[in-house]
C-alpha cells in the first residue's frame, strides 16, 4: 500500500474513531463510585471493568455477549502524569484512536464498574505487571482496525459462539480496541491464569496406580475480552461498598412514592402488564 493510501486511512480512521467514542443516550449508572471511594480500596494490578456508554461499547457488548465493554488497569500514581487540577493518573488503558494512555480515577466516576483483583499475586509479579503496562504508554493504535469494527454496526445474525472469534478477524489486531488484550498479555508474562485451557493427563507408573495432573495452556492474549476477568475463577470481585463495612440496618429508607423518574418507570411497567393481560 502506498504512503498516500496509508495517510488517507489514518485520517479517515481518526474521524471514525471520534464518532465511535460519541456517547449514547439513556445511560444510567446504578453502581458508580467516586475517585475517593475507589482510591481507598484499589491495589496496583486491580482491573477495572467498565460498562461503556459509547457507540463502540455497543459493538463490544454484542461481540462478547457481556455487560462489560472496556477494561483498565490500576497501577498506582504514575510520576509526572496528572490532570490540570493536579489529580494523578493511575489507570492505564487502550483507547480506540489514541492507543495506550493513562487516566485519573475520576474518569469513571459516573460509570457502572466492577473491580477484579488477582488472588495471591506476589509483590514481584505485581510490579512486573504494572511495569509492563506503564512501558506501553504511548503505544499507537492501528487505525485500520477501526474499519474492522465498523462492520458490526450493520445487522449481522452472528451466533454467540462465533462472536469471540469474530473479534480476531481483520487486519492488525482488532481486539486492542477493547483493551483487554494488553492487560491479558501483562498477566501472561508472569504466568498468572485468566481462563487457561486445562487438560488432564494420566501417567501410569510400574507397580503404582495412575497419577493425574492438570496441565495449563495459555490462550493467546488477543482473544481475551473484558468479561473474561469477571468470569475467571482466579480473580476476586471487590466491591467498595462492602470493603468499607456495609451495614444494611443503618440505611435510611424513604417513605411514600418513589422519585418522579422512577415513578414513570413503574407506571410504564404496570401499563405494559395490564395490556399484556388484556390481550392474553
Amino acid at each position: 500500500m502506498t504512503q498516500q493510501a496509508d495517510t488517507f486511512l489514518e485520517r479517515t480512521g481518526h474521524v471514525l474513531a471520534g464518532w465511535l467514542r460519541t456517547e449514547t443516550r439513556d445511560y444510567e449508572p446504578y453502581a458508580a463510585f467516586d475517585a475517593t471511594a475507589l482510591r481507598k480500596v484499589l491495589k496496583p494490578g486491580d482491573i477495572i471493568l467498565v460498562e461503556g456508554r459509547e457507540y463502540i461499547s455497543q459493538v463490544i457488548k454484542y461481540l462478547t455477549t457481556s455487560t462489560w465493554s472496556h477494561s483498565a488497569l490500576y497501577v498506582g500514581d504514575i510520576p509526572g502524569k496528572t490532570e490540570d487540577d493536579g489529580e494523578p493518573h493511575c489507570l492505564i488503558e487502550v483507547d480506540v484512536g489514541e492507543g495506550c494512555i493513562s487516566l485519573p480515577l475520576s474518569r469513571y466516576d459516573t460509570y457502572n464498574i466492577r473491580i477484579c483483583r488477582p488472588v495471591g499475586l506476589s509483590s514481584a509479579d505485581r510490579e512486573e505487571v504494572t511495569r509492563f503496562m506503564i512501558s506501553k504508554l504511548g503505544l499507537s493504535y492501528d487505525m485500520k482496525n477501526i474499519f474492522d469494527l465498523l462492520r458490526y454496526f450493520f445487522p449481522l445474525p452472528l451466533p454467540a459462539r462465533w462472536r469471540r472469534r469474530a473479534i480476531a478477524f481483520g487486519s492488525g489486531d482488532p481486539t486492542r480496541a477493547i483493551c483487554s488484550s494488553l492487560i491479558a498479555e501483562a498477566y501472561q508474562r508472569v504466568h498468572y491464569p485468566i481462563l487457561p485451557i486445562i487438560r488432564t493427563e494420566e501417567k501410569r507408573r510400574w507397580g503404582m496406580g495412575a497419577r493425574r495432573r492438570e496441565i495449563y495452556f495459555i490462550r493467546h492474549h488477543s482473544l481475551f475480552a473484558p468479561r473474561d476477568f469477571d468470569l475467571s475463577p482466579y480473580f476476586a470481585i471487590v466491591k467498595p461498598t462492602l470493603e468499607r463495612g456495609f451495614k444494611y440496618k443503618k440505611l435510611v429508607w424513604g417513605e411514600g412514592d418513589p422519585p418522579p423518574q422512577e415513578q414513570e418507570v413503574v407506571t410504564a411497567t404496570e401499563k405494559a402488564v395490564e395490556e399484556a393481560t388484556a390481550q392474553g
